[in-house]
């Protein structure tokens, strides 16, 4: 190889070296934050306030029931590699979190570390009980574990994630402000104009699949009149909804809601019989095409309820 050529070789490696170092710093190749939501709508959330700072995964969507996963290999691996996990707590995931995070064995996300986040223990949480007595079905003693159908707590929720993940990643502190002011600002905006179109829906009430729409019920104004379950978590009996056609066939309950993991048979059996309407509304991100996001998640959400309804 002739010296001139030697030369080119040498520049050209220099100049590769000197791309290779320069995109290894750079902001946009920098490891991001890995984020292990138990639950689409904080994996959501995560999304919303941290962009590109984040990875985000999702152990279940909006056509599971949160609360039976199994604990699963891929899972475990992703917990294991997770900086953040972020979960709705108050036993929601008692049947497979604990063994999830035992499997993964990683320090940083264990109840009690900075990678650990209770999205629920933030807010007021409904319907808390000394009472727990299993045979009373699906209870939780710590209050209703699904505190993300009211906007208000979805705020609150936000600004306590964002300054977790300043506590977690400090080099981009700034930046992960400036998101959450970002998204905080178009949601508070966005919840007016839900509270405005959904005041026809005060006094509205509703049958319940489960009681997972208590938050929503109390942002409204409604009235949960009754569930189909008679036992909270098991599968609504014949008995029971024949009891509540006897009850409701004349009147007293304008809509029956339930969520896409849920049977539909009871509230259509129900809905035949008695009259009142049955609508399937999104209780997270993903439940229905329009719920693409969460502020879909409540366009959707008053939007079904106003149809629904004379």
């Amino acid at each position: 190889m002739g010296f001139l050529n030697r030369r080119r070789v040498l520049h050209a490696a220099l100049v590769v070296g000197l791309v290779v170092t320069l995109v290894g710093t750079s902001p946009a190749a920098r490891a991001s934050v890995k984020v292990f939501a138990c639950e689409p709508e904080w994996a959501a959330l995560a999304e919303a306030i941290a962009g590109d700072l984040v990875s985000v995964s999702a152990a279940t969507t909006a056509l599971q029931d949160p609360h039976f996963i199994q604990a699963r290999p891929s899972l475990i691996a992703k917990v294991r590699g997770a900086d953040l996990v972020i979960c709705s707590g108050a036993q929601l995931e008692i049947g497979w979190l604990p063994a999830l995070l035992q499997k993964a064995n990683n320090p940083a996300v264990r109840p009690g570390a900075p990678g650990y986040f209770e999205a629920s223990s933030f807010v007021l949480r409904l319907g808390a009980t000394d009472d727990v007595d299993r045979a009373g079905g699906d209870i939780h003693p710590f209050g209703n574990p699904h505190v993300q159908t009211d906007p208000h707590n979805i705020a609150t929720i936000a600004k306590a994630l964002a300054a977790r993940l300043q506590e977690i990643d400090p080099a981009e502190s700034s930046r992960y402000q400036e998101r959450a002011d970002a998204f905080l600002s178009r949601w508070l905006e966005a919840v007016g104009v839900w509270e405005k179109r959904a005041a026809p829906l005060r006094g509205l009430r509703v049958i319940t699949h489960h009681n997972s729409w208590v938050y929503l019920v109390k942002w409204l104004g409604m009235e949960q009149v009754a569930t189909l379950e008679a036992v909270a978590g098991l599968p609504p009996t014949a008995t029971f909804l024949s009891r509540l056609n006897r009850d409701f066939k004349d009147g007293g309950a304008d809509v029956i809601i339930r969520s896409p993991y849920q049977d539909d048979k009871p509230s259509q059996w129900l809905a035949e019989r008695s009259g009142i309407p049955a609508i399937e509304l999104p209780l997270t991100v993903g439940g229905t095409a329009e719920a693409h996001d969460l502020f879909g998640l409540f366009d959707n959400i008053i939007d079904q309820l106003l149809e629904a309804t004379p």
